[in-house]
């Protein structure tokens, strides 16, 4: 039979024996102050990834009776508190991970199946903890719980772990929602037997036209992360004390697991995904870990529809635009998705995009997640979007193979068949062309138009992010001219002592890449020559 009553804290200890562990015992600071308080009640949606279920644990592991986890938290954050020593160990704590749950029912079960069985196995587990105190019958569950209480004298704290893991994985079932948000409600809201409640999840409380019926939690969200911000993942100060300690470059690990940035004082605070941030730490390498964890939602089903001109959006953030976003407060289920907005909202609370609080921009938020958007744009369909990105590796990888006429096949192609949002006229604006061209490469390299590289600026520098994978890559762009004469501009600037500052050792790719017209022709019919040569460091 399941527990869910005092779990100890043997999963916390888990986390003190990792490898690494950062000290998150802070926020027991916070929930300490609204124990037994109308403020007890409180959400906290996240991504995946981000220590939910760390933080629920630590939670648990602090207020179960039946241990002593002392030995844990004496020496963390919490225990400089002058509250400590109050509540450690002093509750009856009722721990439900939801989305464990789920998988352990049968894969056809109902809702109020499950909220059946779990009410059953809630109160054997008290009576097993308190046998001959509380006699059997049909009372109705809340009422049990206030009759525990009053008998105990010990109220409950209840956390409840992947809280949203039905509108996930029952997302169709709109009836069996509403059946589970009332029954949280019956369970919770006006009972004196709740010392806290902490639920975390991924989305925010369901809300149906504008009301919700658990409207008594104070809600943290990624849109809205109010006081409880630093505790969302990993700050960057966290992050580069880890990097100090490790021997790794800070600035490698920001530009590839950077997420939020919350508006604070004196400074915005950038938050880290601290499951990739400790993966790479503990692999010594640079990469996406985002695919390697379990995920409940795919990308794809988000952004293969254009709704409200999408792809268009998506386009421009995956070459590094901003969109500004208004958080009008959706409905906050994965089904009810009406226009544009809803989609990135969705994809801000799964973690694919990021949301600045005090710009109200949103970007693709760091290279793990520009690495997942470029991947599902490939495999997409067959809309312009993916049938670009497609393009783009094609040509990204014919540039690697120095396959000069490939090269100036397809960005021929990408030219024409963008033409109507990409014109231009000079080198420029044709700049603007070949970057857009090589999209696909933005998952894998630091692209910077106009770098100050040697004795003059390079049209197009490309770093790659993971050195010893990918060669470095010079682009010289020329119109009405030669691709040769591209290349001796590169050699004549000088522009490979960038790489050779930077101490890469090996081949650099130069790409000289010419555009040329005539009035006889539309823009459209030029011509476009390539030419690629290796020089080794």
């Amino acid at each position: 039979m399941s527990n869910f009553l005092n779990l100890g804290n043997g999963k916390f200890q888990i986390a003190l024996n990792s490898k690494i562990y950062v000290d998150k015992t802070g926020l027991i600071e916070y929930t300490n102050e609204l124990i037994s308080t109308e403020q007890r009640f409180l959400c906290v949606s996240r991504p995946r990834r981000f220590g939910k279920s760390m933080a629920a644990n630590m939670l648990g592991a602090y207020y179960c009776r039946g241990c002593d986890s002392h030995a844990q938290f004496d020496g963390l954050e919490i225990s400089k508190s002058p509250d400590y020593e109050k509540h450690i160990n002093k509750y009856n704590v009722i721990y439900v991970d939801v989305s464990g749950y789920l998988k352990s029912c049968a894969f056809d079960a109902t809702v109020s199946s499950v909220l059946s069985d779990l009410r059953d196995t809630i109160i054997s587990n008290i009576q097993e903890e308190y046998p001959g105190m509380i006699p059997t019958g049909t009372v109705k569950f809340p009422d049990y719980l206030d009759m525990v209480y009053r008998k105990t004298g010990i109220p409950f704290v209840f956390i409840i772990d992947e809280w949203d893991a039905i509108f996930r994985n029952r997302k169709d079932d709109f009836a069996g929602q509403r059946e589970y948000l009332n029954w949280l409600e019956s369970l919770l809201k006006g009972r004196e037997y709740v010392a806290l409640a902490y639920m975390t999840g991924i989305l925010p409380i369901k809300k149906y036209c504008t009301n919700s019926s658990l409207n008594m939690f104070m809600e943290f969200s990624v849109l809205k992360p109010g006081n409880v911000k630093t505790y969302f993942g990993f700050t960057e100060d966290e992050v580069r004390k880890l990097c100090e300690k490790f021997g790794r470059s800070f600035d490698d690990i920001k530009t590839w697991y950077d997420g939020y940035v919350f508006k604070g004082e004196p400074e915005d605070l950038h938050i880290y995904n601290s499951n990739s941030v400790v993966r790479s730490l503990e692999d010594n390498e640079l990469g996406s870990y985002w695919s390697d964890t379990e995920s409940y939602e795919d990308l794809e089903q988000y952004i293969k529809t254009d709704m409200d001109g999408l792809h268009g959006v998506i386009q421009s953030l995956m070459e590094g635009g901003t969109y500004y976003f208004i958080n009008n407060a959706p409905s906050n289920d994965i089904v009810s998705i009406s226009n544009r907005d809803d989609v990135l909202t969705i994809l801000i609370h799964l973690g694919y995009l990021a949301y600045n609080t005090r710009t109200g921009l949103v970007t693709i938020p760091n290279r793990e997640i520009l690495a997942e958007f470029v991947d599902t744009v490939r495999k997409m369909g067959d809309s312009p979007l993916s049938l670009l990105m497609r393009d783009s590796k094609e040509l990204f990888d014919s540039t690697k193979e120095k396959n000069e006429e490939k090269v100036s096949e397809l960005i021929k192609k990408i030219h024409r068949e963008h033409s109507s949002v990409r014109k231009y006229k000079d080198e420029g604006t044709l700049s603007t062309i070949v970057r857009f061209a090589y999209v696909y490469a933005l998952s894998l390299y630091k692209m910077r138009p106009e770098a100050e590289s040697g004795d003059g600026y390079a049209d197009l520098v490309l770093s790659p992010l993971s050195r010893g994978k990918d060669l470095p890559m010079i682009i010289e762009l020329k119109a009405g001219k030669t691709a040769d004469e591209a290349i001796a501009q590169i050699k004549r600037m000088n522009y490979v002592d960038r790489f050779r500052e930077e101490g890469y050792k090996g081949d650099v790719l130069l790409v000289g890449i010419n555009y040329k017209t005539s009035k006889m022709l539309p823009r459209s019919r030029g011509v476009f020559t390539c030419k690629i040569v290796s020089e080794t460091l």
